[in-house]
């Protein structure tokens, strides 16, 4: 037993983060851009105004892509620079999109499309941003517009990128942008309205082609059983979906974005029912979904109790990234097979990695052996559940190519090439040859 024949091997990026350019042929501005020109937002100042500038250096990226050997790549289209103020139609904003996705095509790479990666127009945060309905429906618009202008080039689409981020640390603790630091009705008003989006914009897909696949990707707490025995597992599982228990704050469960997608449904919690929600928009937020995509990078320990789970802190020393993450691989094991269990539907990885520091080496070269002893392990226990029944489709790296990690800046490396951001050359790390070799084997070399 392994990973199935047809599992997929891929990388993934997000638009802010790599691409740069942002007053070229037309874009808009966006709440990052405002954000990180902000100061005392983001690491040292830094700005994606250039980023890794793969805007204008894609074929660089093209070629990552090519001495991966991988055959899938997710990346995001910026809303801004299709949608200017959020309205506006500038079909220039397609002409960078349109080189990406035929160059992958022409190399026999599979085109991964995540329609939200956190850029909402400025001119619309202006007005109110994710307080407002209209955020939603314009979303959809330009879902729709990027469907029919891909169909029959482009398949497989993600609607929102983690809405546990982009509102919970955008607009609730406001470490990410716009900043803000709502709460109670307010906050919910946003939330609603972000599944509001996903609803409609899955509705505007399917509309503009028909044999288009789409999914969501989802963040947040995941819990792993201290031991095997099976009042832990039990108590790890209860832990994953209690919301706000375990969890820093309601959104960032799981269920959070997966029980009102899946099942029409919010969760059992006060935060849910802070405002009145009609029948009619649970059920456009409850749309048909093809798979769940899911970033996973840390989780929480949890033992049974004598009154229900208990969290295991960690102990001194513990294992962690550059980030200070906990590492805890289990979470690709256990965390699949709670959510396979509870929603059904095929799972993909679509982020997950880890931060290292990374440097030039006197050789020339960047040697991260943290990072490949990082991925071993996750991706064992990713085998581990594939061999268990999960039923799971495919793994996307985070990331391709070190970026603008949002808050962190360029202070952060997640790539499997690293960026000198001197020159912007791409460098491949130890890394990215030896996941090269998963990919080649399917898995078998772990």
């Amino acid at each position: 037993m392994s990973f199935p024949k047809e599992f997929i091997w891929g990388a993934a990026s997000a638009a802010y983060q790599i691409e740069g350019a942002v007053d070229e042929d037309g874009r808009g501005i966006s709440v990052w851009d405002v954000f990180s020109h902000t100061p005392g937002k983001t690491y040292e100042g830094h700005t994606g105004d250039v980023a890794c500038d793969s805007y204008h250096r894609f074929d660089e990226d093209l070629n990552a892509l090519v001495t991966l050997g991988v055959k899938h790549y997710r990346f995001g289209i910026s809303w801004t620079r299709i949608f200017p103020d959020g309205r506006t139609l500038n079909e220039r904003g397609f002409d960078y999109y349109d080189r990406v996705v035929n160059s992958l095509l022409q190399h026999g790479i599979t085109p991964w499309i995540t329609l939200f990666h956190w850029d909402t127009p400025q001119a619309l945060e202006d007005e109110g941003g994710w307080l407002n309905r209209e955020t939603a429906e314009l979303l959809a618009q330009f879902s729709g517009v990027v469907a029919e202008h891909f169909r029959g080039r482009v398949t497989n689409y993600y609607t929102l990128n983690e809405p546990q981020c982009f509102i919970g640390l955008g607009y609730d603790i406001g470490m990410h942008a716009p900043g803000k630091h709502l709460d109670g009705e307010k906050l919910f008003l946003c939330w609603h309205n972000a599944m509001l989006a996903h609803g409609l914009m899955t509705q505007a897909v399917r509309a503009a082609d028909p044999a288009a696949k789409i999914g969501l990707a989802s963040c947040g707490l995941i819990c792993v059983p201290e031991s095997d025995s099976t009042a832990d597992l039990e108590a790890a599982r209860e832990a994953t979906f209690s919301i706000g228990k375990f969890a820093p704050m309601p959104l960032f469960s799981q269920n959070a974005f997966l029980d009102p997608a899946l099942t029409g449904h919010y969760p059992d919690h006060p935060f849910f029912s802070s405002i009145a929600v009609s029948e009619d928009d649970l059920a456009v937020i409850h749309q048909p979904l093809d798979f769940i995509g899911l970033n996973f990078y840390n989780a929480q320990i949890i033992r049974a109790g004598e009154s229900g789970p208990e969290i295991v802190p960690f102990h001194r020393g513990y294992p962690r990234t550059a980030m200070r993450w906990p590492i805890t691989p289990s979470m690709m094991y256990y965390g699949t097979k709670f959510i396979f269990e509870r929603y059904g539907l095929p799972i993909y990885i679509t982020e997950n990695g880890l931060s290292c520091n990374d440097k030039l080496f006197l050789d020339g070269r960047v040697h991260d052996p943290d990072r490949i002893d990082f991925l071993n392990r996750y991706l064992l226990e990713l085998k581990r559940a594939s061999e268990s029944g999960v039923d799971l489709r495919g793994y996307f790296h985070w990331s391709l190519i070190d970026n603008f990690e949002w808050s962190n800046g360029y202070e952060e490396r997640f790539g499997l090439f690293y960026v000198d951001y001197n020159t912007l050359e791409r460098l491949p790390k130890d890394s990215a040859i030896w996941y090269r070799s998963v990919v080649e084997s399917n898995g078998e070399v772990l």
